[in-house]
């Protein structure tokens, strides 16, 4: 195995490319590490990212934030402009292991591990997050909602880095929240989550909202139907009941010894409720 330390992200992204074996970034390690210590992994290449210029920044701009691609998950807690602003998007990067785990944990490598599970991704996919990629052939950036494309899948081509999230700037009367269950109170992998994000408009009323699923199919889910379920209103009982109607409905689970496709199913609309209040209330509804 090859380890590399590359100082610019065009460096970084070079080697990737040209690696004709298995090639891996390390940013935080949470994952890779252990992948490799348990015999699942055997790179040829191994990419550390945390020498390059910006992969351990958050910037508040006029457009919203940037948070680079090592940014450990306690740096995102303790970020009083990003708690204030995303408050749902760090409690779910927050939930990522244990207090040791969130000193190198990253947002953007639990994105890459590709699991319908991640914490961070349902509260980032409904809070309209994309990501900035660097490639051999230049520069993209895509919704968070099109990085994962089955269990342990990208769609990030060879070479490819992702090397920032952005979060957009936070409307007036906004809220986001996240939540999931888990048959344990803490350090356990989400049978079902549910993210919410909404804006209001001065009367209190809904105007916009993004719902998303996770732990409940192949990816993290993205629900429109459950969106739509409660624009226009003030989260009457009826809308409620649309809106868990509509999250149940969108959900392929699987049968596994943490939870049935049934409860699975239940769940997701019970957390939908329940997180699309708490985002309510964060948003100043009344």
């Amino acid at each position: 195995m090859r380890y590399e330390a590359p100082d610019s992200i065009k460096a970084a992204a070079t080697m990737l490319a040209k690696e004709k074996g298995a090639a891996f970034v390390l940013a935080g390690g949470t994952d890779l590490l252990v992948k490799m210590k348990g015999g699942f992994l055997e790179p040829d290449l191994v990419v550390d990212i945390k020498r390059i210029k910006g992969m351990y920044d958050i910037k508040k701009s006029a457009v919203g934030f940037r948070i680079g691609a090592a940014v450990p998950g306690v740096a995102l807690g303790e970020n009083a402009a990003l708690v204030k602003a995303w408050p749902g998007v760090v409690e779910a990067a927050n939930l990522i292991g244990s207090k040791q785990v969130q000193g190198r944990c990253t947002m953007v490598g639990n994105m890459c591990n590709a699991s319908p599970a991640a914490d961070s991704v349902p509260a980032l996919i409904a809070a309209g997050a994309k990501v900035a990629i660097v490639g051999p052939k230049g520069k993209r950036t895509i919704p968070v909602d099109q990085v994962a494309v089955s269990p342990g899948r990208t769609s990030l081509k060879k070479g490819e880095i992702i090397e920032a999230i952005l979060l957009p700037a936070r409307p007036a009367k906004s809220g986001d929240a996240y939540l999931r269950f888990i048959p344990r109170t803490e350090m356990d992998i989400a049978v079902v989550s549910a993210g919410v994000n909404l804006e209001l408009d001065a009367k209190g009323v809904i105007k916009d909202a993004r719902v998303s699923l996770g732990a409940v199919a192949a990816t993290v889910l993205l629900v429109p139907a459950a969106a739509k379920a409660i624009i226009g209103s003030k989260l009457d009982a009826a809308a409620l009941e649309k809106l868990a109607a509509a999250c149940s409905a969108a959900c392929k689970p699987i049968d596994d010894k943490r939870g049935t496709i049934e409860f699975r199913t239940k769940v997701a609309g019970v957390l939908a409720r329940r997180a699309v209040m708490i985002a309510y209330s964060r948003a100043g509804g009344k």
